[in-house]
């Protein structure tokens, strides 16, 4: 999987900062701050709740014994501890992604609302008396946001929700008892009103605070700026060197991220980033720096490429002409090459880590990505392999059958027979194998030969370059091109007419049309990062 995010002018949309000027997206640091924070506040709410019910029930604050205790208090302060007790099991024992448990957290933070408000109207006030001072919903919506914080927009949503709850919550213990509702009493709620408006003018003050005072963290020399793109392992940030005039970016792997092998899977990560750094080919992604910070994430600082990837390459503009895609396979060849001399196999080779970019005054320069499953065929410097067998590692469409079946048993020419899937594709526009489910693909290559790709595409593909994608598609191995270095040979050799030279690229660079705008009407051009896993 990897990190792609469309960039519309110069900023990418899920970075730029919303119309506070604050930004979308928390940093690092406050989330997991935060997240940390909601098993403790979960266990104080459900334990005052207790003590008041205790308090009440003892007649302290003058009220009958029968005045809270009844079946609509009861039933509100039961739900109220059994949710609270709920959110700080989830949380104490880490269920949740950080992002995901605080984005559960504002659900809690709504429905708290209510049976707070439920519990605390439950007994009207006296007939003719105007409610004074704060509710009960009123300090919690006022407490939650700054303990707990979230997002701008999130924050705004939960705090307008929950403060919703204290008159839906009146209204519903009325209902419940059968009493009218009297008008006397709906002043009570201009306070909640006023708390919710001050909570969201103080969340502001204290967001920006907070950044200032180091949330948003640096990692190494490089700091945080605006976040990239999110994965089912990790982040990718927008950062800037704080002395040198360079941006990158940089991937974030949280251990919680990991399960339950997380500590292995960061010496692994660790092991590999090493790796990747010692490569020296222009073709690979370059390894700025990496390290753990005292939390336990752990990052690498990586080039940032503008571009687009091949599978958007081949999406937006159709199936390649043969001489261009031999042009960025030979320069994955070139890469792969030096990855494999040092025992090193990608594991994850697609289009989608098939980067094209404008590469200083060179078009159509091609750099591998995404290192993150890159396993040794052999002996590393540095200890033992850690990637455990047993487990299928890599994307379905382009994943070699000695990799689908698991058994840790493959070498570098599985990267090979995935190199031959994306050759297919970028000359086809279409998958060597299709399926229903990842399974179904898995099987495919498993067992099923492939159709050449002229026939399935119907278009014109020289006879010699057909030939050369279907030995790399071969089930056995040693059927296979038995090195990058061999298949750059045969492509360097096929002398297609009119040969795809780099006057042709930069040509195509400035007058290809516009790709058709996504969702979120972004241009075609991309700002692009791996992702680990």
């Amino acid at each position: 999987m990897s990190f792609q995010i469309w960039k519309r002018a110069a900023t990418p949309p899920a970075a730029a900062p919303g119309a506070s000027g604050l930004p979308e997206v928390l940093p690092p640091a406050l989330v997991s701050a935060a997240a940390a924070r909601l098993a403790p506040l979960a266990v104080l709410v459900a334990a005052v709740t207790i003590v008041m019910g205790a308090l009440d029930l003892s007649g302290l604050f003058g009220l009958p014994p029968t005045g809270r205790w009844s079946a609509t208090w009861l039933l509100g302060a039961v739900a109220s501890v059994g949710l609270s007790l709920s959110i700080a099991w989830i949380a104490s024992r880490e269920m949740l992604p950080p992002e995901k448990l605080l984005d559960l957290g504002l659900l809690y933070e709504v429905l708290e609302a209510l049976f707070l408000a439920v519990t605390y109207h439950e007994v009207p006030p006296p007939r003719g008396i105007v409610p004074r001072g704060f509710t009960g919903v009123a300090v919690w919506v006022l407490a939650y946001p700054l303990i707990i914080p979230n997002s701008r927009r999130k924050t705004i949503a939960a705090t307008l929700l929950a403060a919703a709850m204290d008159p839906v919550g009146f209204l519903l213990a009325a209902a419940v008892a059968g009493r009218p509702v009297p008008a006397e009493a709906w002043p009570i709620f201009f306070t909640t009103a006023v708390a919710a408006g001050v909570t969201i003018y103080v969340y502001r003050i204290v967001y920006r605070l907070s950044l200032a005072g180091g949330g948003n963290a640096d990692m190494g020399s490089y700091h945080l700026e605006k976040l990239l793109g999110r994965g089912g392992m990790g982040e990718v940030w927008l950062a800037s060197h704080r002395l040198l005039a360079r941006s990158a970016a940089v991937k974030l792997i949280r251990p919680d991220t990991l399960g339950s092998g997380g500590t292995e899977a960061l010496k692994r990560f660790e092991r590999e980033a090493r790796a990747t750094a010692a490569l020296r080919s222009p073709h690979t992604i370059e390894v700025f720096d990496f390290g753990t910070t005292e939390g336990g994430t752990f990052y690498y600082v990586m080039e940032l490429l503008e571009g687009l990837d091949a599978e958007s390459l081949v999406r937006q503009h159709g199936p390649l002409p043969p001489e261009r895609a031999v042009y960025l396979l030979k320069q994955a060849c070139e890469s792969l090459e030096e990855a494999h001399s040092k025992q090193l196999v990608h594991r994850d080779i697609k289009p989608q880590n098939i980067y094209v970019c404008r590469y200083g005054l060179q078009n159509d320069f091609v750099k591998v990505l995404d290192f993150g499953l890159v396993k040794g065929s052999g002996p590393l410097a540095g200890g033992r392999n850690l990637t455990a067998s047993g487990t299928i590692a890599g994307t379905a469409e382009y994943i070699a059958p000695e990799l689908a079946r698991g058994d840790g048993k493959f070498d570098h020419r599985a990267d090979l027979y995935s190199l031959g899937c994306v050759a297919y594709w970028l000359l086809t526009g279409r998958l060597v194998f299709e399926g229903e489910t990842p399974v179904d693909i898995l099987v495919e290559h498993l067992r099923t030969t492939p159709v050449s790709p002229s026939e399935k595409s119907g278009l014109p593909i020289p006879v010699p370059l057909e030939e050369l994608v279907l030995s790399c598609l071969q089930k056995d191995p040693d059927h296979r091109p038995q090195s990058a270095r061999e298949i750059f040979r045969r492509l360097d050799a096929l002398r297609l007419e009119p040969a795809w030279t780099e006057e042709r690229a930069e040509q195509w660079w400035k007058t290809a049309p516009s790709a058709p705008p996504a969702e979120s009407e972004e241009t075609a051009e991309t700002l692009r990062a791996p992702e680990a896993g």
